[in-house]
């Protein structure tokens, strides 16, 4: 279990504070997400059995470490994406803050349904709560997150990302109401892919930001601040605001947005801009858009009123349904 505890040490080292320091309360920033990790390897003689995952082999170790060090990557760049525009203000600090509360891993492959609609084998979320005690997680520790690390390749089905609790599935689903367990406070389930990186695990948590935002908020969010493609607003995950297609992360096109002064009448200054503000790179492209979601100390209005923090939702969700948060105050 040398292994476990090595691991467990390295990303902890990143996510918690140093001994002694105060925790942050509710309510006040950084916002804390605990997060349960959960690891899927279906092995045989000491390699992911590709029979099983697809298309992803290799030795067990070598999938252990990729998973390492991804997701450590994955909280780094979520937490930097909670920066209110960093990239103009050094010194904005974070609105998140992502902790490891444990790591589960398990050498046997996902459990799996056969879900009408669904070409192969769908992912059994019931059975891989039930097998991880869920409920004594979220309810008793405080988790708000659930990340699983599995495999697709076309053997089984999955959702990037998956909501349940009281007020319902908000997620980048099916939002079918019984493929996760209900208990009294909101969970999100992340399932990722160790066949790919760092780009694809957050994309799974940027369409998680967009399913909550729409749903608090469709005009504000979809059609001011992501706005119509070709408009010079904000985008989103597949869309930058010169996007013509799915995934147009490189083009090189020129739009005049105000991503980086986006106000809600639209009344912020507007720079030209295309791929080469973000390297033709997809993670650089979700750290970019992150970093301009309202965040702390933003200091926006709309009509008169302020917006309030939009992280909120993703770090403190019920807190902020009770609480009959917008993203205007």
């Amino acid at each position: 279990m040398n292994w476990l505890r090595q691991f467990l040490g390295t990303l902890n080292s990143k996510v918690d504070p140093p001994a002694g320091a105060a925790m942050p309360r509710p309510g006040f920033l950084p916002l804390e997400v605990p997060v349960l990790l959960v690891h899927y390897f279906p092995t045989r003689n000491g390699n992911i059995d590709r029979s099983v995952t697809g298309d992803v082999g290799g030795s067990l170790e070598s999938i252990r470490a990729h998973v390492q060090a991804t997701t450590r990557r994955v909280i780094d760049t979520l937490e930097q994406g909670s920066c209110f525009r960093i990239y103009r203000n050094p010194s904005a600090a974070p609105s998140l803050r992502y902790s490891v509360v444990e790591r589960l891993e398990f050498l046997e492959p996902l459990p799996t349904w056969r879900k009408p609609g669904h070409p192969v084998p769908m992912t059994d979320y019931n059975a891989v709560m039930e097998r991880i005690d869920a409920r004594t997680w979220v309810t008793g520790h405080g988790v708000k997150e659930i990340w699983i690390w599995g495999y697709h390749g076309g053997a089984i089905d999955l959702w990037e990302s998956n909501m349940a609790g009281p007020w319902g599935d908000i997620s980048n689903s099916d939002r079918d109401s019984y493929d996760l367990p209900v208990f009294d406070r909101t969970y999100t389930v992340y399932h990722y892919n160790y066949g790919r990186g760092t780009s694809e695990a957050v994309e799974d948590h940027m369409h998680q930001i967009e399913a909550v935002l729409r749903y608090v908020d469709p005009d504000l969010f979809w059609n001011r601040f992501v706005g119509r493609p070709g408009e010079g607003r904000c985008g989103w995950a597949h869309y930058p605001p010169n996007g013509v297609r799915d995934y147009d992360w490189c083009n090189r096109s020129v739009v005049w947005s105000d991503i980086e002064d986006w106000r809600p009448d639209g009344g912020g200054q507007k720079i030209p801009i295309n791929c080469d503000r973000w390297n033709g790179d997809s993670l650089q492209w979700f750290l970019y858009w992150m970093q301009s979601l309202p965040g702390a100390d933003h200091g926006l209005t709309w009509h008169g009123r302020p917006l309030s923090n939009w992280w909120t939702f993703i770090g403190d969700f019920d807190g902020a349904m009770r609480g009959q948060l917008g993203l205007v105050e």
